[in-house]
């Protein structure tokens, strides 16, 4: 039996709708119009609010991070199916639409890692009715964030860093897919797998249980909020990458307003519902509901145990990984006088209401 020709051939229109919705949604996010600069705000004597996070959105970021760290380290060491079904848990355990949320949360840590954003966008918190104008412009229209200063170098970060996961991500589910190749001269792994239909049961129950981020995690995440401000390297995000042009997609949008949003110090509990709301992206987590259906007709079909390992390394890691790189979209290179990497002009307290 061809393993590809048996297991591609049923999720191959699947694929295909997966690949064209996915890129469409990134080619119309780039599309968009690039939104006008807000005002740049007079500063008061009053101290501008602390930079500030909201629980829920770094519990959000937690839940991505750790499902990519453990997906990244799944390794093709198995020498029974029961290694093989341990590996298919750890790599199911996560539901599609609380990782999308995720991705964007994961981003806005990243976005306050640069320095020369947060300053930036901290000259409009000084003013309290320009902060809540500019706030609540970043939550009806996140691509907004796009024109403010250093937005292009926060961006930049933001895709290599999570494109770095992606890669990480792939990168292991390329071994283990070639691992479902080499294995099948090793008698084992061409027995039949164990309760295929309670496996696939499982699977579907697994990927509908919420993740539940780790407190560790989330303490050292929440260390990362306030790190630009302060001009200093997170121990928990050390990043890097060269600032990339807009227009971005809306997950990077996205990212960098609820930062914005914590730069303002409109970013905390007290304000969670409007930050939360700028994790739900319209089509989010599309792509990853897609990457399980395929996972789910592969279990479906797969018979041996090296069928599983298919399944496992090109529907749960390679796929899962294409689609946060999707989300993010590829780097655009920033030209030395392009008006992005400017600071928005100043048109006084009242523009920032526009």
């Amino acid at each position: 039996m061809n393993l590809a020709s048996h297991l591609n051939r049923n999720g191959a229109r699947i694929g295909g709708l997966l690949a064209l919705a996915s890129w469409a949604a990134v080619i119309l996010t780039g599309c968009a119009e690039t939104p006008l600069a807000p005002a740049v705000i007079a500063p008061h004597a009053e101290a501008p609010p602390p930079v500030a996070l909201s629980q829920h959105v770094v519990e959000a970021a937690s839940a991505y991070h750790t499902y990519m760290q453990r997906a990244a380290r799944i390794a093709p060491v198995f020498v029974n199916g029961p290694q093989i079904e341990e590996s298919l848990t750890a790599g199911e355990a996560f539901e599609a639409q609380q990782l999308s949320r995720g991705v964007i949360a994961y981003g806005a840590l990243i976005a306050l890692q640069d320095p020369s954003f947060v300053a930036g966008v901290r000259t409009y918190a000084v003013d309290p009715e320009g902060r809540r104008s500019l706030a609540a412009r970043l939550v009806a229209d996140p691509a907004y964030a796009a024109a403010l200063p250093s937005a292009a170098s926060a961006a930049g970060l933001v895709i290599t860093t999570l494109n770095a996961d992606s890669s990480r991500v792939r990168g292991a589910g390329e071994l283990v897919k070639q691992f479902a190749y080499d294995v099948q001269h090793q008698a084992w792994s061409k027995r039949d797998i164990t309760d295929p239909a309670g496996r696939l049961a499982r699977a579907k129950q697994i990927s509908a249980a919420p993740m539940t981020p780790l407190p560790a995690d989330v303490d050292q995440l929440e260390g990362a909020v306030t790190a630009g401000d302060k001009h200093l390297a997170s121990s928990a995000l050390l990043v890097s990458g060269s600032p990339s042009a807009p227009p971005y997609t809306a997950v990077v949008n996205r990212a960098l307003a609820v930062a914005a949003l914590a730069a303002l110090g409109e970013g905390g509990d007290a304000n969670d519902a409007q930050v939360e709301s700028l994790l739900n992206e319209s089509s989010g987590g599309f792509c990853l509901n897609m990457s399980k259906l395929n996972l789910y007709q592969c279990l479906a079909v797969a018979k041996p145990w090296y069928e599983d390992v298919f399944c496992l390394g090109q529907h749960i890691l390679i796929d899962t990984g294409q689609c946060v790189s999707k989300e993010v979209g590829s780097m655009k290179p920033v030209q030395a006088a392009s008006a992005s990497t400017e600071a928005p002009a100043s048109a006084g307290a009242s523009g920032a209401a526009q």
